[in-house]
């Protein structure tokens, strides 16, 4: 475990400026910087955590898969959480420790596989259940509870939305599993920074829920609690964890993914082309579509400069009129050839990049608590070719 459990809160974060930049040793354009120094701090705040509340923390894949930088991060957590074979390969054979294996649906080709790198699994539903449980009783079962609240505000992305496919709410079909199983995980929080309605809904399961869950021997709670964010009461949820934990007489799973990286990467990019049709729009190498999909999908704007008097549209290079990753301010006007830090550029990207129009994918770079800077992987021609045929 990282020796910084130990340090008292509140935890303090520095975040380096980011904007246009010239003088800095810069890789080739577009990439990905992971900063470990910001990484640090948030499985420092994960580490404390875990041993104030008894929980333990499982990163889920789904967000954040770059495992040039598991080997740093599996000090201060316990393990992966996956939602597939390949994010389960990868989370047993690049971070190791403890690998809850989850699908909406595990196919017959797939099942003896995923048990072979699982130390428990996690079926949807029901039917998966009965399908699937002879073949994998040699490691530990759970099955997706769906409280049927959540606190997404995208119906895109809610679990608890009117028709969910996601998880068993009915007791009575819950019971039916209990001599398989021996936990559940109810993953029903999205970004969710309040305290106060994560522990109601959290007092809110144990009185909907708490007769079936005392039979069990863990519950995890997913994720989408945003704990490692500025001002979140880490000793209240320490101590409310606790006490669910005691209440039910269960281990806590806790499943960090935008926790686990928050603010600690920048995808940096170069203009290209500056255009004014009434409005500056600086056009850089990168693609909002292609490289930073999640914002597009739920209609936010990327997080920009916006220090400065000089206004401009930061815009993507591929074809589609939407490539846009926001309105910026600088201190001085662009020019071609300056570098910008797109900031929190880690969540659900490197995850989902592509290769729309062929505009190369970012490299991936890490700079090192000394502040050096490493290539850690870069894309190219073959690689766009061979994810074709």
């Amino acid at each position: 475990m990282g020796g910084a459990i130990s340090q008292a809160l509140p935890f303090s974060v520095s975040i380096l400026p980011f904007g246009p930049q010239k003088d800095r040793p810069m890789l080739q354009t577009p990439y990905y910087l992971i900063d470990k120094s910001h990484l640090l701090a948030n499985m420092e705040k994960i580490a404390w955590l875990r041993e104030a509340s008894g929980a333990k923390a499982l990163l889920a894949l789904k967000c954040f898969s770059t495992w040039g930088v598991f080997d740093f991060m599996r000090d201060y957590m316990d393990g992966t959480t996956s939602s597939s074979l390949y994010e389960l390969r990868l989370g047993r054979e690049k971070f190791g420790k403890e690998t809850h294996a989850y699908s909406v649906g595990w196919a017959d080709h797939e099942i003896d596989e995923a048990v072979s790198y699982a130390d428990k699994i996690i079926f949807n539903s029901l039917g998966q259940l009965d399908r699937f449980a002879p073949r994998a009783a040699s490691i530990p079962m759970g099955l997706r509870l769906n409280p049927r609240f959540s606190t997404s505000g995208f119906d895109l992305a809610d679990p608890a939305r009117p028709f969910s496919r996601l998880g068993e709410w009915d007791l009575p079909r819950l019971e039916q599993a209990l001599d398989r199983i021996s936990g559940v995980m109810i993953h029903y929080n999205c970004e969710n920074s309040d305290f106060d309605l994560f522990s109601q809904q959290l007092t809110r399961i144990e009185t909907e829920f708490g007769p079936f869950l005392k039979k069990l021997n863990w519950i995890s709670l997913g994720g989408g609690i945003h704990f490692t964010g500025p001002g979140y009461p880490l000793d209240k949820l320490a101590d409310r964890l606790k006490s669910f934990a005691d209440t039910l007489g269960v281990q806590v799973y806790l499943e960090p993914g935008e926790a686990s990286i928050t603010k600690s990467t920048t995808l940096e990019v170069s203009v290209l082309d500056i255009i004014d049709n009434g409005k500056k729009v600086a056009i850089v190498d990168s693609s909002i579509e292609a490289h930073m999909l999640d914002l597009l999908i739920y209609r936010e704007t990327a997080k920009l400069p916006q220090q400065g008097d000089h206004e401009y549209q930061i815009a993507g290079k591929t074809c589609l009129a939407g490539d846009i990753f926001g309105d910026a301010r600088f201190e001085k006007p662009l020019e071609i050839g300056d570098h910008i830090s797109i900031d929190d550029a880690a969540g659900y990207t490197m995850v989902k990049k592509n290769w729309f129009n062929g505009v190369k994918m970012p490299a991936i770079a890490i700079r090192e608590l000394d502040g050096t800077i490493r290539l850690q992987r870069d894309f190219g021609y073959d690689d766009f070719a061979a994810a074709l045929s």
